[in-house]
């Protein structure tokens, strides 16, 4: 499967120009890209809106079920992405078919019957106590301050944790992203907590996402539970802690949206829509297996290959992005939270987004003349090709008292 023009999934420019990057790749390759991971192993990139639309949709030629993959054998036992590209995980991630189906709803189920007012009510409560914690200096850092720790303490209240284990579960799970030297702990303490908290309310349950989980009559063990709200904690956080840093780095740097800092809040929503096309915090997901050779986008694909979902790419895919320059508006056509069958559960989604605007909003109320403290152009990414996020936010502000 390896061809000789194969693009490396790496490099710093990932980080710094990503959409001139996949333009280049598009006008080098076409819609699907032959790429490199880590060690040379080679895969797909499909950057094309049509061509991504095609392997989301179907799950049967273009499987989740990782075992298929035709490059196990290449695959050291110290693989950097092991984490990200597992083999016989029991979470809904590897999950196909009915099961699978099952499953989602099991998800969907206990994250509908979250109350949007009370989950609101925890967001604005844990974000006015990390703005009382910065508001009297002048000056902060919305990343590390702020955004990398707002997501994780709403979750872990919605899952069933106590107020008391959220700091806790937030250093952990940033440990586990980071993916240096504390990532396996930060796992196990996730793992520990997740479980723990599984064994309580399997003995006495409440009215929380887990609780639900395990009334469901599916018949899922506790472990298979645990491994699903480590996936949620995971994919719920990063992408949303993301999702702000990005948005308020737009209305910060982007006259468009100018007005909003000093009281309104209309474009709030939009800034946020306008992220999830063009700025999009998840760029890159692994994966699909082919099930059978096929082709698509014009190459020939093998049985086993492993395509990666180009999610950024996708949204700017000028056959569907004819003026890239257009505001999106109330457009909600974006690959953000995936596509088909194993796409952001919709109620996932909403969680996402209350969390979101809310930290947000927050910051804008109780930060009324916030600025950037740095020139715009000196704003760094962090050096991934999967996620994208900003390693800092330094702002200033005129200092106010804590509520």
């Amino acid at each position: 499967m390896t061809t000789p023009d194969a693009v490396p999934l790496s490099g710093p420019r990932f980080q710094t120009e990503p959409a001139r990057l996949y333009r280049e790749m598009r006008r080098d390759h076409g819609s699907v890209v032959p790429v490199l991971l880590d060690g040379d192993i080679p895969a797909w990139l499909v950057l094309g809106y049509r061509e991504l639309h095609q392997v989301t949709g179907d799950p049967v030629l273009f499987s989740r079920d990782s075992d298929l993959w035709n490059q196990w054998e290449n695959i050291p036992a110290d693989w950097p992405l092991l984490p990200m590209i597992g083999r016989k995980q029991p979470s809904i991630l590897y999950t196909v078919g009915e099961r699978h189906r099952q499953r989602a709803a099991m998800v969907s189920n206990a994250l509908e019957a979250v109350d949007p007012f009370e989950m609101r009510g925890h967001a604005e409560r844990f974000a006015d106590e990390l703005i009382d914690a910065l508001c009297s200096a002048g000056e902060a850092d919305l990343i590390a301050q702020y955004a990398m720790l707002l997501p994780v303490r709403v979750l872990a209240r919605l899952y069933g944790f106590s107020d008391e284990e959220g700091p806790g579960l937030v250093t952990a799970l940033n440990d586990m992203i980071d993916g240096r030297e504390r990532a396996l702990a930060g796992q196990a303490h996730l793992a520990g907590s997740m479980a723990r908290l599984v064994a309580d309310r399997r003995k006495e349950p409440a009215d929380d996402v887990v609780s639900r989980m395990l009334a469901d009559d599916s018949g899922f063990s506790d472990e298979e539970i645990v491994q699903d709200l480590m996936v949620m904690m995971a994919a719920g956080h990063q992408p949303t802690a993301d999702w702000i840093g990005n948005s308020l780095r737009l209305m910060l740097t982007d006259d468009r949206f100018a007005a909003s800092l000093f009281g309104g809040r209309n474009s709030v929503a939009e800034a946020m829509n306008e992220v999830l096309w063009e700025d999009t915090p998840t760029q890159n997901v692994a994966g699909r297996w082919a099930a059978r050779d096929t082709r698509l986008g014009g190459r020939a694909v093998r049985a086993g290959d492993l395509l990666l979902l180009g999610l950024q790419g996708a949204n700017s895919d000028p056959q569907v992005r004819t003026d890239a320059s257009e505001l999106t508006g109330g457009n909600n056509a974006h690959f953000s939270f995936g596509h088909g069958e194993h796409r952001c559960p919709f109620p996932a989604q909403e969680v996402a987004e209350v969390i979101a605007r809310t930290g947000i909003e927050v910051v804008l109320d109780r930060l009324p003349d916030i600025d950037l403290a740095v020139p715009a152009d000196s704003l760094t990414r962090r050096p991934s090709p999967w996620l994208r996020g900003l390693t800092r936010l330094p702002v200033r502000f005129s200092p106010v008292p804590a509520r």
